[in-house]
């Protein structure tokens, strides 16, 4: 049986649009596509156990020495409360609509003591518990092997939403790719950490 070329054309071009499809936008609880630069609100799937995401001091350990700054990335403890704003910005910073395991800054839009930016980056491992904890102080933009621990995805669940660092900013270098979760201290802040167990979320535009 001969195959005609046009079909193998038509194929081709099927093949083509497949491949270089975007992948499909995150969406927020109004069902509204993410937008770069625009105030949201990261807030819990699961209720009763804690609100919105913010900044605190976790006595994180660098080095034997106790750093009050960059803080870190918790989980507020009441479920009232929304947390901070924060904004995502696309690695393409061309894009407007934030999409599906593309990677991406999050910043938080807040005032702080710390003299450090107040955007997503992975800690280095915590020398106590052997974690990687989402912290502050990275940098925005220039993808590379400078800033692979400032980058992070969104990525679908089920109906819900996680958070994944697997940074693709640089082809040479060896990441980790884990799911974000919360893990509960000695004090009982809920920390964002990279976890087998993932922290499902949604996302509320500010008003």
């Amino acid at each position: 049986m001969k195959t005609s070329s046009f079909s193998l054309t038509l194929n081709f071009l099927v093949l083509l649009a497949v491949a270089s499809a975007d992948p499909n936008p995150v969406l927020d609880i109004d069902g509204k596509k993410l937008r770069a630069e625009t105030h949201y609100y990261i807030l819990p799937v699961v209720r009763g156990m804690g609100g919105g995401l913010s900044l605190d001091f976790t006595g994180r350990v660098n080095n034997s020495e106790v750093s009050f700054c960059p803080l870190d990335v918790v989980q507020e403890r009441l479920e009232v409360e929304s947390g901070l704003p924060v904004t995502f910005s696309p690695v393409n910073p061309k894009k407007d609509v934030i999409r599906e395991s593309t990677d991406q800054n999050i910043q938080f839009e807040a005032m702080t003591i710390c003299i450090q930016s107040t955007l997503w980056q992975l800690a280095s491992q915590d020398e106590a518990t052997g974690l990687y904890f989402v912290a502050t102080g990275g940098q925005k933009g220039n993808p590379g092997k400078d800033t692979l621990r400032n980058w992070f995805k969104i990525e679908k669940f089920d109906n819900y939403y996680k958070l994944v660092f697997c940074p693709s900013v640089c082809d040479i270098c060896k990441v980790i790719c884990m799911d974000v979760g919360i893990y509960v201290d000695e004090n009982h802040m809920r920390r964002l950490v990279l976890s087998e167990k993932p922290f499902l979320v949604m996302f509320k535009k500010v008003d």
